[in-house]
């Protein structure tokens, strides 16, 4: 099983990242319209990987002029695409949309599904969430649709039971049953594979397990199933700009035969591509 690696050419951008995130209003970032460079925002992978295979490879014979700015974080890409600096983004999944519209004041919406990253537990401790010992520390994302996307999968696998009217922003709050007694460390979705030395188990988002060398389908010891989950990672703009040529264009793109077995070549499991409904 291959464990995926950062491409030569998100490595190359690695120092970039930092300018990028504080650099959101560069010159020739972003402005709408329907001619000209399209600016998409994305974390570095899978997002910005396949982005960067677009661009190399299919971009100017389908008449698209792409430009890609990656960040390191969850907020960046949407506070830019607000103001304007970026034409859309690609990393982040619907309910986190949701929510940062509702917490922000955004007014973002999505373009197209483009493929699934699935959340995995990760742990050097231990082979099976089933063995974390009782009193164990289990390091989860303290954005609340990330913390609660983390429980439903601890939930999935019996380690824990949520409330019934627990929904997609659960917090421990709204744990009913915690048989082993974990002890929960909300702690940025950045840092989370930093902190597999310090806890029992921590739950990552997929594009953060990559990125620290992580392979979600060898390595996770729990990984969420592609059936029914609401999570595949979208394209997103700023209300108003989806029927943007450039962004009808890159649309397709994402979910054409190429970038499917691009995906699955690259990943291998690890992250899946989703065929539009």
């Amino acid at each position: 099983m291959r464990k995926p690696v950062i491409s030569a050419a998100a490595a190359a951008l690695a120092f970039g990242l930092a300018l990028t995130a504080c650099g959101a209003q560069d010159e020739g970032s972003g402005g709408g319209g329907d001619g000209g460079t399209l600016v998409v925002g994305a974390t570095a992978v899978p997002a910005g990987e396949v982005l960067a295979y677009i661009k190399k490879d299919l971009a100017a014979r389908n008449g698209l002029d792409l430009e890609i700015k990656e960040f390191t974080d969850y907020v960046l890409p949407n506070t830019a695409l607000q103001e304007g600096s970026l034409d859309a983004n690609l990393y982040q999944n619907e309910p986190y949309l949701d929510d940062f519209n509702t917490s922000r004041g955004t007014d973002l919406v999505p373009v197209v599904d483009a493929y699934l990253p699935p959340m995995g537990v990760y742990s050097k401790k231990v082979q099976d969430v089933g063995e974390l010992p009782d009193g164990a520390t289990v390091a989860v994302p303290n954005d609340t649709t990330n913390e609660g996307r983390a429980l439903q999968l601890l939930a999935s696998a019996d380690v824990i039971t949520l409330k019934e009217d627990a929904g997609p922003t659960a917090s421990p709050a709204d744990i009913a049953k915690n048989p082993k007694n974990l002890r929960f460390k909300e702690l940025e979705p950045a840092q989370l594979p930093r902190s597999l030395d310090d806890v029992a188990a921590a739950v990552v988002n997929n594009n953060y397990a990559q990125d620290a060398g992580l392979s979600p389908a060898a390595d996770a010891v729990l990984l969420e199933s592609a059936e029914n989950n609401p999570y595949a990672n979208l394209l997103a703009v700023k209300r108003g700009n989806e029927d943007d040529p450039r962004v009808r264009k890159l649309a397709k793109l994402l979910t054409s035969d190429e970038v499917r077995k691009f995906i699955e070549d690259t990943y291998e499991g690890s992250v899946l591509p989703v065929t539009p409904g």
